[in-house]
């Protein structure tokens, strides 16, 4: 008889997404994508952080000041879309942690994926997720929260014997 407690495919695209985000250098906040195809095979994944050749030692993560990380970092999102290294995101699914920037949004519409499965949405309320939802909604990306209820993962690195 098979094993009954295995994790569902949402929760483990979900968990690559998290995974991911373990990379992140950025002290606030840490953001993982994961993008899945129509056969549940992975596309690609990012994390946020500073574009390739920008030192994460001598750029800001300041939050506030002159000198700020948002003029720096690309979001966990655009950085998977471009691991792809162009292929075929079409009908695809993006998984993240953080809900989409209207920034973000963009890429995602013009890229094909077509739905959004995400955990928080911690920034509903801000002009920039209102665009973003605008914009989805507009384009017929489905946007789902998921609900993995209180399902903790762990990940150990001990071989079995």
């Amino acid at each position: 008889m098979k094993r009954q407690d295995y994790i569902s495919w949402d929760e483990y695209f979900m968990g690559v997404a998290i995974l991911a985000a373990k990379r992140s250098k950025d002290p606030n906040t840490q953001v993982g994508a994961c993008i899945v195809n129509k056969s549940k095979r992975i596309l690609s994944t990012g994390y946020n952080g500073f574009p390739y050749g920008c030192s994460d030692d001598t750029f800001s993560w300041a939050r506030e000041g002159d000198d700020t990380k948002y003029k720096y970092v690309v979001h966990a999102e655009l950085n998977a879309i471009l691991n792809a290294h162009g292929k075929s995101l079409e009908g695809a699914r993006l998984y993240v942690d953080l809900f989409p920037c209207n920034e973000c949004a963009k890429a995602i519409i013009q890229t094909g994926i077509s739905e959004v499965i995400y955990l928080s949405d911690k920034y509903a309320n801000t002009d920039s997720t209102c665009a973003s939802k605008r914009m989805l909604n507009s384009a017929g990306v489905k946007l789902t929260q998921l609900d993995c209820g209180d399902l903790e993962l762990t990940l150990s690195y001990k071989v079995k014997s």
